[in-house]
């Protein structure tokens, strides 16, 4: 495949615990190209987060093949890293640090130069316009804050695929609309943008392909135009529809009788 960028073939991967275990991937298969704005959606449990973890190289212990820019996985993990960023969903911050001080410690680790990551650091503050807050202590941001200086440091290598695992958590509106632009940026300049959200009105309006999995498989992969149908014709529709929750709409009976007085 031309511009083929990601290779997966097999993937799966099992959680075990005492004499019990969960295998939460089944046998993935895909191939990702150059450019694209994968929307990588399912339920709660159905093994997004795995997947990124796995292919940021945060799990090591999964059994299948996975190239990434030609090399693999295994044997290759910390070149690749070199070229990848990662937006986890429930990030930890060195938040006694300032922004400045920590990006330019993940800039440091990257081994940007320095006078191109002091340059890259001002810009990104300003793109997210957090001039005022770039020497502040980071104990005292808010949710949003925090989530604004996590995609900063996805993003400050300038990695050629970027892994986002629910980026847009606790982001005000006008952030939103800044990150969905820069991703639309970023895919157009040939990055691969790894995307995974509950937003489903998002993930529809920004994704050049859509992969939805449930249970460990691959349900659904395709364009939004490819995948709709005439009984589906929202992501959210096909959503409930191939993870068989149709009939998940909001019941009155039952909530009302939640506060029946007994």
């Amino acid at each position: 495949m031309e511009n083929l960028l990601i290779s997966i073939r097999g993937l799966r991967k099992t959680y075990s615990q005492g004499r019990s275990s969960n295998e939460v991937l089944k046998g993935i298969d895909l191939d990702i190209k150059a450019g694209q704005i994968i929307g990588y959606i399912g339920p709660n449990g159905a093994g997004k987060s795995t997947t990124v973890k796995i292919l940021c190289g945060i799990i090591t212990d999964f059994e299948g093949d996975i190239q990434v820019f030609g090399m693999n996985l295994k044997d290759q993990g910390l070149e690749i890293k070199k070229r990848i960023g990662y937006v986890p969903e429930n990030g930890a911050l060195y938040d006694l640090l300032t922004p400045r001080e920590y990006l330019s410690f993940i800039g440091t680790l990257y081994g940007i130069a320095k006078n191109n990551l002091e340059s890259r650091i001002n810009h990104l503050i300003s793109f997210f316009g957090m001039e005022k807050n770039v020497d502040q202590r980071m104990d005292t941001f808010s949710k949003g804050m925090k989530q604004k200086i996590l995609i900063m440091a996805g993003i400050i290598n300038n990695p050629d695929i970027i892994f986002l695992d629910e980026p847009l958590s606790g982001l005000d509106a006008n952030s939103v609309i800044l990150v969905k632009e820069m991703l639309t940026r970023m895919a157009a300049e040939g990055k691969t943008i790894f995307f995974c959200s509950h937003l489903m009105d998002v993930v529809e309006k920004i994704s050049d392909r859509i992969i939805l999995i449930n249970d460990g498989k691959v349900l659904a992969d395709g364009t939004f135009d490819e995948l709709k149908t005439e009984k589906a014709e929202t992501l959210e529709k096909l959503f409930a529809n191939l993870t068989g929750n149709q009939d998940s709409g909001f019941n009155s009976d039952i909530f009302s009788k939640a506060f029946e007085e007994k």
